[in-house]
């Protein structure tokens, strides 16, 4: 059935280059932005012997302070399986640790140690020539409006108070 094969036009209309038109364009253009993003965090982040999947927990514990293994997943978009080995790696690499909750045996709060906070501050300085990299082709004032529009995409309900 020829319905069932997209012809060529058809196929090449949702795409990320400059000027398309197709309600998806958006979206491969942040996902694209993301990788490109992800790549450079990853470079700055390897000589420290973490990842990025680690930072994620790093910054919700920076910010949250301890914090159980169920808030972490969903905080970071992981599984139960995923985040406990997330939490496992920082563990071994002394940069968190786990801690019972006061009134229930069963649950164990995460929390970030000294030499967690050590490494999260190592790695923003690592990140700064790498991130000023990532938006050199950008002009002035446009990483601020960049950051700025993300921020309003990314948090629709902080924006409507």
């Amino acid at each position: 059935m020829a319905a069932d094969v997209p012809d060529q036009a058809t196929a090449s209309r949702a795409t990320d280059r400059p000027g398309d038109p197709s309600p998806f364009a958006l979206g491969l253009l942040l996902r694209r932005a993301h990788w490109r993003a992800a790549q450079v965090m990853t470079e700055a982040l390897r000589p420290l012997g973490i990842e990025l999947r680690h930072f994620a927990v790093l910054i919700v514990l920076v910010n949250r302070g301890p914090t159980v293994q169920r808030d972490l997943a969903a905080a970071t978009g992981s599984d139960k399986a995923g985040i406990m080995r997330v939490v496992d790696d920082l563990e071994r690499k002394g940069l968190a640790v786990r801690k019972a909750v006061p009134g229930d045996r069963r649950v164990r709060a995460v929390e970030i140690t000294p030499q967690g906070l050590e490494l999260f501050d190592a790695a923003h300085v690592a990140a700064e020539p790498l991130a000023e990299r990532l938006v050199a082709e950008l002009g002035p004032g446009d990483p601020e409006q960049l950051t700025d529009l993300l921020t309003r995409l990314a948090h629709p309900a902080d924006n409507e108070a």
